[in-house]
């Protein structure tokens, strides 16, 4: 599959792009039950509820699990879907590789015990030579405001923001007087299961809480051009994939 030229056009004007129906249904349901597998048993690595908050509390709830890739076959399987690269070496313009440092995931919204996620750009968790780093977020069942969508904002990825926009863990300020304007260009689509939605790594987006009786649980994963490699001795100085 490719991008037709005005998927490209919307993807750079927009930061993100979301593609209906792509992953068959019956692969996201075995992603699923292997994810809730993990998710039953906490099988490290992962992130709790009290770690991404940084709280003194006892609260174990599964925030996300972590390194995937090897974990199970149907995940690598996922991210290394043939179908993905021709649209992803349509954006990079280049052969495309598969990070295994960060968005490595299955992120989880639990009822009632999950957290709002604050508005930010995903280039906080990197050290690469640029910020032009594309995530792929597979929706495995519905997602809707109620359990926490990912909300973006459009055009983010090319502002110029400063410092003093952001706290001391590089969330955006909701209250920050040039960032009140800047968020009510906020957008979102609800997602079926088999939806993708690619993103650039400094879209702005977050998500709020899941107020519904049953889990959100999605999967994402970050691809970069061969050419836009990570600075040495950082976290993202690790292993990765040629995915072509």
């Amino acid at each position: 599959m490719k991008l037709s030229q005005e998927q490209i056009k919307q993807f750079n004007q927009d930061g993100f792009l979301l593609i209906k129906d792509f992953a068959p249904h019956d692969l996201c349901e075995k992603i699923l039950e292997k994810a809730q597998y993990h998710l039953d048993r906490k099988i490290t690595p992962l992130e709790t509820e009290a770690q991404y908050l940084e709280a003194n509390d006892e609260t174990n709830t599964v925030r996300r699990l972590r390194q995937v890739y090897q974990r199970e076959e149907i995940f690598k399987e996922w991210m290394t879907y043939e179908e993905i690269l021709p649209m992803l070496k349509q954006l990079f313009n280049e052969e495309v590789v598969l990070t295994l440092a960060h968005h490595n995931s299955i992120m989880t919204k639990m009822p009632k015990d999950s957290s709002r996620t604050s508005w930010h750009q995903d280039r906080r968790y990197w050290h690469f030579e640029n910020n032009d780093l594309i995530s792929i977020w597979l929706s495995l069942d519905d997602e809707f405001i109620e359990n926490g969508l990912l909300e973006f904002i459009p055009g983010s990825h090319k502002l110029s923001l400063e410092k003093e926009q952001f706290d001391e863990k590089s969330n955006f300020l909701d209250e920050h007087p040039k960032n009140i304007e800047i968020i009510k260009n906020r957008v979102h689509t609800n997602l079926k299961r088999g939806d993708i939605v690619l993103f650039h790594c400094k879209t702005l987006h977050h998500a709020g809480k899941n107020i519904t009786d049953k889990a959100k649980i999605s999967f994402v994963y970050t691809t970069r051009a061969s050419s836009n490699k990570p600075l040495k001795n950082t976290r993202s100085d690790v292993e990765e994939v040629l995915l072509g």
